[in-house]
């Protein structure tokens, strides 16, 4: 108990004789942590709202002959029989020409004088929620094309496209914007602990002659390093909640429906404390690399 108290007044005054480096390295580490788990918080919400889309995903067949009443019956059977699929929807021609009339709205009137076979009848496929993605939809569309009934399907190639792409190119740009903040971070903390050991070198280097362990000089040096990336992640956590509150909640709030705004949150408790876990052992490491010199030498 005594080395432990003895090691956090240490640590506690070494980063008062250094009040001007110690609240650069915690600003430093604050700033690189809060872009970090800002552009995090973007994609974990850009995920959520695309998945809350993706129920909307379906699979539609296009029938061009309409079947018998007992056909038509055993294509659904046997559809809703196939993996993934939550359920089956007929949508007769009559349907479709009325969906298609509401949907023009004042233009209805466009409509005067055409029948409803001008639109093909369908079958909507709904998935289940595990399948509504781009690999659960193309299998899907996979089976359906090994039913000679049916040659025609919707079912939003593109978007799904698009949005794979989105995601993967987020998170690429998201892990090296993440690798050069860690390896900043590093930099500064590592810079700041070797100042103050170069201002301290006098006092260690007679520790050392008098018997000091390496590691009862290295201690304290660590638990600073340490103590500064765990403060830079709380108060990064606290600005990205802010810029959580003012930009994506309110800002984007006022931009989507309220179904949608209501999927936006904050970092689940999980994250945040790994943001913090991941601020002390960025602070860690960094003590150690010019302490191994010094030691060394």
């Amino acid at each position: 108990m005594e080395k432990i108290r003895y090691f956090f007044r240490r640590t506690l005054l070494s980063m008062r004789q250094s009040p001007l480096l110690c609240t650069a390295t915690i600003g430093t580490v604050a700033v690189a942590l809060m872009l970090l788990a800002f552009f995090g918080l973007i994609v974990m919400n850009i995920q959520n709202l695309a998945r809350e889309w993706s129920r909307d995903i379906q699979v539609v067949v296009y029938i061009d002959q309409v079947p018998s009443e007992e056909k038509l019956k055993e294509w659904i059977d046997q559809i809703e029989h196939y993996p993934n699929v939550e359920k089956v929807h007929y949508i007769s021609q009559q349907q479709a020409f009325e969906r298609f009339r509401k949907r023009l709205g004042q233009n209805a009137d466009l409509l005067d004088g055409l029948m409803p076979e001008i639109l093909p009848a369908a079958l909507e496929i709904s998935l289940s929620e595990q399948a509504r993605s781009r690999a659960g939809t193309e299998q899907l569309v996979k089976l359906l094309k090994s039913n000679n009934n049916f040659h025609k399907f919707r079912y939003g190639q593109e978007w799904l496209q698009r949005y794979d792409a989105f995601i993967f190119l987020l998170r690429l740009i998201g892990s090296m914007a993440g690798g050069f903040l860690i390896f900043a971070t590093l930099f500064i903390i590592s810079n700041t602990i070797k100042l103050t050991i170069y201002a301290r070198r006098e006092e260690l280097e007679i520790m050392g002659l008098i018997g000091a362990t390496p590691m009862f000089i290295k201690a304290p040096f660590m638990a600073e390093g340490a103590l500064q990336g765990a403060i830079g992640a709380l108060l990064a956590l606290g600005g990205c909640h802010l810029l959580y509150y003012f930009f994506l909640k309110k800002g984007l709030t006022a931009l989507l429906t309220t179904t949608a705004a209501a999927n936006i949150h904050f970092l689940p408790l999980s994250y945040q404390l790994g943001m913090v876990l991941l601020g002390l052992i960025l602070g860690f490491i960094a003590s150690l690399l010019p302490l191994r010199k010094f030691v060394r030498l």
